[in-house]
C-alpha cells in the first residue's frame, strides 16, 4: 500500500532527538529558542514563537487581540475546522465566505462584502501551499480602517482589522519575492506530522506587526501567556538563585519542547535543498501525466507572483458529482494507493450546521470540494511509486466515468 503522507524520519533526525534525550533537557529550552531564531531568519519576519500546534497559535493571537463575544472573524468556508473552532472558543462569530474557483483560496471580493463594524480579524487560509492574495487583502483592511471599532489596547494600537494568516500549509511558499510568514500582520504555521516541515506536532507564530508594535515585546508577552502566565520559563529558573517566579495572568499551556524543535532544526536545514525540490519533482510528474486527459483539472501552484511550497497536489475531476468522486477514491484505494480529500468544508460539519451555516451559500467551495482528490506527495515517494499512483488514478477515473 502506498501511504498518503508519512513523515520523512531518517538517521539524522534520530541522532538529533537522541542528543536531546541524553542532554538532560527535553522541554522548552535552547533548541526551541534556536529554532525560533532560524525560522525568523528563513521567513524574513520580525519574531517567531514556537508552540505545540498551529491551532494554539491561532487561538492565542485571537485572545491577545481581544477577540470576544459579539465580534466577527472572516474566514473561508473551505478550510479545516481548526480555523473556525478557535473563533468559537473566543465566543466570536465565524463569518464564512466563498473561495476562488482557480486556487481554492479565499476570495478577496467576498471578504470585502462581509466586512462590518464588528469585524476584528480576517483569517485567510493558504490552501495546499499556495498563498492568498496578500497585497489585496492588506490593502482592504486599510480601505476599511474608518469602519473599524476598537475595543482593546491592541486593537487601538493597530487601528484596523488584524490579518491573521492560517499558513498551516504554506511554509516555504513565495509571494512577490517574499516568503510566507512575512506577508502580513501575523502568520501561523503548522508543523504537524503530515506537513512539509514537521516537528511531529507543533506550530509557529510568525509575528510581523507594523509600528508602533514592538514585535520582540509581543513575543516575550506571548511566551508568558502560553506558559500559564508564568513570568519565567523552566530554563530561566535553572540559573543560580533564580527559582522564584510569579503568575501574572491565567495563561495557557502550549509551549514547544526541545525534542520537537530538534526535529524542526533538521527539517529546516534541508528544506530548500531537499524537501521543496523533491516535492516539486513529484508535482511536475503528476502534471505531465494528467495534462493528457480532458477530465483532469490540475492545481495551480506557480504563477507570475506566487510559488507554492508543494504541500498538496489537489487534483480535480471535471464534470463529476460528489458521489462519483467518492467512487473514484474507492477504486484508487483498491489499487493499494492512499489518497485524501482536502477538506470537507466546515459548513458541512454537524456542529456548524447546527449553528445555522449552510453549504449552499458557498457554491464554489462545494464545487471544488466535490471534485477534489489529494494525491500522495512526500520525499520517499520515488518515481516508480509516482507512476503507480498515476496509473491507479487514471484507471479509476476511466472506470467510474466511462
Amino acid at each position: 500500500m502506498i501511504p498518503f503522507s508519512p513523515p520523512h524520519i531518517d538517521q539524522k533526525v534520530v541522532d538529533e532527538v537522541t542528543k536531546v534525550l541524553l542532554s538532560g533537557w527535553i522541554t522548552t529550552g535552547p533548541r526551541t529558542k534556536l529554532f525560533e531564531k532560524e525560522l525568523t531568519k528563513y521567513c524574513g519576519n520580525k519574531a517567531t514563537l514556537c508552540l505545540n500546534s498551529a491551532t494554539a497559535g491561532l487561538e492565542i493571537i485571537l485572545r491577545w487581540y481581544g477577540v470576544q463575544e459579539g465580534d466577527e472573524v472572516i474566514l473561508p468556508a473551505y478550510t479545516y475546522t481548526a480555523t473556525a473552532n478557535v473563533v468559537m472558543h473566543c465566543g466570536a462569530k465565524p463569518v464564512f465566505v466563498d473561495v476562488n474557483a482557480h486556487d481554492f483560496n479565499i476570495s478577496v471580493a467576498n471578504i470585502e462584502k462581509a466586512i462590518t463594524s464588528r469585524t476584528k480579524v480576517i483569517m485567510p487560509v493558504d490552501f495546499g501551499g499556495q498563498v492568498c492574495d496578500y497585497d489585496e487583502i492588506n490593502a482592504l483592511v486599510v480601505k476599511y480602517k474608518d469602519k473599524f471599532s476598537a475595543n482593546s489596547e491592541e486593537q487601538k494600537m493597530l487601528g484596523r482589522i488584524l490579518i491573521l494568516s492560517d499558513s498551516a500549509h504554506s511554509f516555504g511558499a513565495i509571494y512577490k519575492g517574499k516568503k510566507a510568514g512575512s506577508l502580513t500582520d501575523i502568520s501561523v504555521f503548522s508543523f504537524h506530522a503530515v506537513k512539509n516541515l514537521t516537528t511531529a506536532e507543533g506550530g509557529g507564530v510568525a509575528l510581523n506587526l507594523p509600528a508602533p508594535f514592538d514585535n520582540e515585546a509581543v513575543y516575550k508577552y506571548l511566551c508568558v501567556k502560553t506558559l500559564h502566565g508564568q513570568d519565567k520559563d523552566a530554563l530561566a529558573k535553572t540559573q543560580k538563585g533564580n527559582w522564584r517566579y510569579d503568575i501574572v495572568e491565567a495563561g495557557y499551556k502550549c509551549n514547544m519542547p526541545d525534542i520537537m524543535a530538534a526535529i524542526g532544526l533538521v527539517e529546516l536545514e534541508r528544506y530548500d535543498s531537499e524537501t521543496s525540490k523533491g516535492r516539486e519533482h513529484i508535482f511536475k510528474q503528476y502534471d505531465s501525466a494528467f495534462s493528457k486527459y480532458d477530465w483532469a483539472q490540475l492545481p495551480e501552484y506557480k504563477t507570475k507572483d506566487k510559488t507554492s511550497c508543494y504541500h498538496l497536489y489537489a487534483l480535480r475531476i471535471k464534470g463529476v458529482s460528489e458521489e462519483q468522486r467518492d467512487a473514484i477514491i474507492k477504486e484508487i484505494f483498491d489499487h493499494d494507493v492512499s489518497v485524501n480529500v482536502h477538506f470537507i468544508p466546515v459548513p458541512m460539519m454537524s456542529f456548524y450546521k447546527k449553528q445555522g451555516y449552510d453549504i449552499k451559500n458557498y457554491p464554489v467551495t462545494f464545487d471544488n470540494y466535490s471534485r477534489e482528490i489529494s494525491l500522495p506527495v512526500y520525499l520517499d515517494l520515488d518515481d516508480s511509486k509516482v507512476k503507480r499512483v498515476i496509473d491507479a488514478v487514471v484507471a479509476s477515473v476511466q472506470k467510474v466515468i466511462a
